[in-house]
């Protein structure tokens, strides 16, 4: 049994669990699936794992999929009351489907199938890299389409085409590392912890850029994939060369491992702006969408909006709280693909994950 379109106001709940965040979000298509008018975030409410999974250097899956148990249930009471509403006024449940750890996602696709069968209410699963690109639509400042978007978070880096809602072309994407894994990796070669791309981040501001002269790998000719491996492996030849004195200049090791920070993200960053200037030049659009935990990176956005306001480019990002994974992402990316016709919510309780997705086959 499907859902019937009207014009009447549709509340979609979003339960968002694909790693070590647990998210819930009331998102509002004030006309229904009918109408025209954009969805609008009613409440959210987020926990991040960061603090359990730090003793560990890194996110633990059953250790997460365990937490997201404990977590849903109160982030849906949080929600609700949020939004000053009860369940009887969630007329469709969202969730995760994929990609992500498998246990987290049935943890988070478990509770929404539950709730939507208690509720007798239909369920959508939705794709969690779909729910990052379009989650600046939940901006002051939302796109337009077509335009083109970087998909830059922990585990993915991709440019892709996007027409519309559920039309994406991918361009290009990583060979190897993805951004997000290269601060990490980088930030745990120089101590900093877990989450490393944050830390790493803030250790580059007191560093120079220009310090130590790291590759930027695939940056010539017109191939818009991605690898940061090599990356990786620059950093710790030189951090070994640290350690070991050889290049001891300035106030010794603590500046020369704030210099290999800002060195590391200068070539991250460059990295992406030059393939998403190429990406808008192949394509001729002048619109760029920036999303996924790596688009929060306070150096990216300056570079980005630089070029892009040199070249006549309109460039949109999350709001900052939204760009790290969220309940908000997963009920507005099942509102739009309501809304157009992309999908259809339904009474139908058994499911099933998949933790490996391919965005393009949405």
């Amino acid at each position: 049994m499907t859902m019937t379109p009207g014009t009447a106001p549709l509340r979609i709940l979003g339960i968002e669990s694909s790693c070590d965040e647990t998210g819930v979000a009331l998102v509002e298509l004030p006309e229904g699936v009918a109408g025209a008018a954009a969805p609008r975030l009613l409440a959210h409410a987020l926990h991040s794992q960061i603090d359990m999974h730090q003793a560990y250097g890194g996110v633990v899956p059953e250790l997460a999929s365990r937490d997201h148990i404990r977590r849903v249930v109160p982030l849906l009471r949080e929600t609700l009351a949020g939004a000053g509403l009860g369940l009887e006024a969630v007329d469709v449940v969202a969730h995760t489907r994929g990609p992500g750890l498998a246990g987290a996602l049935l943890v988070g696709t478990g509770a929404a199938c539950a709730l939507a069968m208690a509720l007798d209410r239909p369920v959508l699963g939705v794709h969690h890299l779909e729910g990052h690109l379009l989650s600046p639509f939940l901006s002051a400042d939302p796109p337009e389409f077509p335009f083109v978007a970087l998909l830059v978070s922990g585990g993915h880096t991709q440019l892709m085409r996007v027409d519309g809602v559920g039309r994406y072309a991918l361009l290009g994407e990583t060979i190897d590392d993805a951004a997000g894994e290269a601060f990490d990796k980088s930030a745990k070669m120089l101590g900093l912890g877990y989450p490393g791309g944050p830390a790493l981040a803030r250790l580059a501001e007191q560093g120079h850029p220009q310090a130590y002269r790291l590759p930027r790998p695939l940056l010539r000719g017109d191939l818009l994939d991605f690898s940061f491996a090599g990356l990786k492996t620059a950093v710790w030849t030189q951090l070994a060369k640290i350690d070991a004195g050889e290049d001891t200049v300035g106030d010794g090791h603590a500046q020369e491992r704030a210099d290999l920070a800002a060195s590391t993200q200068a070539a991250i960053v460059e990295v992406l702006v030059a393939k998403s200037l190429l990406a808008l030049k192949q394509t001729g659009l002048k619109r760029l969408v920036v999303a996924g935990g790596v688009g929060a990176n306070r150096q990216l956005r300056a570079d980005l909006d630089a070029q892009c306001r040199r070249r006549g480019v309109r460039v949109h990002y999350p709001e900052l709280h939204l760009c790290t994974d969220n309940g908000a992402m997963i009920a507005l990316a099942a509102a739009m693909r309501l809304q157009s016709g992309q999908a259809e919510a339904r009474r139908q309780y058994d499911f099933d994950v998949r933790p490996r997705w391919d965005l393009a086959s949405v």
